[in-house]
């Protein structure tokens, strides 16, 4: 079983639109680059990350860097570095916790900066407006 901490070690943000402007409809680009995968110990690897966020029009710029240090048995953290030498993929728990920490601290941001997060807010549909019966239950068992 692994052990995930992230730290963050850089915040950058930047709001490029006029405060008194209405924002134009959005389209919010997120990336997450996992830079490398390094030895520490012997029971902990180390892996820096980059997590950028791109408004477009370009209203503003969020990019949030640090490191995650994977603990854990050493055979799994062996297999782990194995894997990222021959280019496959890293372990989905690592890159969980990652984007978790960076999606939170990117959406205060954006608060901060009064923009939209960079996650869908949840939409709300109108009710229909079919005719019902008068006297007619709205729900059946």
């Amino acid at each position: 079983m692994f052990q995930v901490n992230v730290f963050l070690e850089t915040i950058s943000a930047e709001r490029f639109w006029d405060i008194e402007k209405p924002l134009p409809q959005l389209q919010i680009a997120t990336n997450l680059n996992l830079v490398g995968i390094n030895k520490k110990h012997d029971e902990q690897l180390e892996v820096p990350f980059v997590f950028s966020i791109t408004y477009n029009p370009a209203i503003a710029q969020i990019s949030v860097k640090g490191k995650a240090f994977v603990r854990g048995p050493k055979d799994e953290l062996k297999d782990i570095l194995d894997s990222y030498t021959q280019k496959k993929p890293p372990p989905p728990m690592v890159v969980q916790a990652v984007s978790n920490v960076a999606f939170l601290e990117s959406i205060l941001i954006s608060r901060i900066l009064n923009v939209p997060p960079p996650i869908p807010l949840p939409q709300v549909t109108p009710p229909e407006t079919g005719e019902k019966k008068k006297g007619e239950p709205s729900y059946r068992t």
